[in-house]
């Protein structure tokens, strides 16, 4: 492998003023069904040569949609505002991430305006983010960080969308995959009781490892956490949890054990509940955690994710709810003091 590509980001943000994540919610396709329904998954899994043990991989529900994928993103998009108590007029910059964007150029300006429209996030300025394939999240999370810390945008609202077009491949030798989507807000202040600091964040990448039929790297995690763990001034084990993608149970406890985890730190509870959402998982991970109440106020989160040939990681504190109940942002919204959010929102639509 050749030498990892690290993120020359990673440490001039953490010099940069404060910047939070807000808000966090997501929703998951509305036609659960069992594993047992995946076309072809017997065959599927013959070919990758895994035996047919669901406790062993995690088979357990996929999230089924018929909704445009637009429709799931401005879903997503609405409860995070609701859950901030914030308004779409707040939101200055959108970021949408889907590792395949509908159509093509033709069809790209309807797809935007429609999200803009269903939001009410008209007035804000949008960028996508689609090249990092199931780590796009964390991309544009980072990407929104940067702009925050910048001065360049005040609020930026973060959306991940993704569903399967073709039911033959909704079992790959590593997931089992659900449509679904995920989003947050990024500001220099904490938004709604929900809110976690950005302590720190990388990315580190391998060129000659993109390639779909390569591997996930160890290698290049650790890269990560050495940065992250160097910039914020901590040891692995001051790190609570880890909030990973949802593949297959062994392929994530390997992969992130030898990154240097524990499997204490790690969190295989949605893999067979929910499945493997594309780049939605970290924050559908998180949201679920502390939704069962498994998040320390003060403690340290990692939102992580591997494709082949990139890891990308970003380390979060979760603030207790009288820290983000006392902070207020630049230009507040008015409506910051809403209520916290109903267990439902939090967990997303079914």
């Amino acid at each position: 492998m050749s030498l990892p590509y690290a993120s020359p980001a990673a440490s001039a943000l953490s010099a940069a003023p404060a910047v939070h994540l807000s808000a966090p919610r997501y929703v998951l396709g509305e036609l659960p069904a069992a594993h047992t329904t995946v076309e072809g998954l017997a065959e599927r899994a013959r070919t990758f040569g895994m035996p047919p043990r669901a406790e062993l991989w995690g088979w357990g529900t996929v999230h089924r949609t018929a909704k445009a994928l637009e429709t799931l993103a401005a879903e997503t998009a609405r409860a995070t505002l609701d859950g901030a108590g914030a308004a779409p007029a707040d939101v200055d910059c959108l970021i949408l991430c889907s590792t395949r964007f509908p159509g093509g150029p033709r069809t790209h300006g309807a797809f935007v305006e429609n999200v803009l429209a269903a939001t009410g996030l008209g007035a804000a300025a949008f960028t996508g983010l689609t090249l990092g394939r199931c780590a796009n999240l964390l991309a544009g999370i980072r990407t929104g960080q940067a702009y925050v810390a910048s001065g360049m945008y005040r609020t930026v609202m973060v959306v991940t969308a993704d569903r399967v077009t073709d039911e033959s491949v909704r079992m790959e030798n590593f997931a089992l995959f659900s449509d679904g989507a995920a989003s947050c807000l990024i500001s220099a202040a904490p938004l709604g009781p929900d809110s976690y600091e950005i302590v720190a964040g990388a990315g580190a990448q391998d060129p000659a490892g993109l390639d779909w039929s390569n591997e996930i790297s160890s290698d290049l995690a650790r890269e990560v956490n050495r940065q992250i763990l160097e910039d914020a001034g901590m040891k692995i084990g001051d790190i609570q949890g880890v909030l990973h993608p949802n593949l297959f149970k062994p392929l994530v406890v390997l992969k992130e054990r030898q990154a240097g985890f524990t499997r204490e730190q790690l969190f295989l509870d949605n893999i067979p509940r929910v499945g493997h959402c594309f780049a939605a998982d970290p924050l559908i991970n998180l949201v679920d955690r502390e939704a069962a109440g498994d998040l320390r106020p003060r403690g340290h989160y990692l939102l992580a994710s591997s494709v082949p040939g990139v890891r990308i990681g970003v380390l979060l504190r979760k603030l207790p709810a009288t820290d983000a109940a006392t902070e207020t942002a630049p230009a507040a919204p008015t409506a910051a003091p809403t209520a916290t959010p109903t267990a439902s929102a939090r967990q997303g639509e079914h």
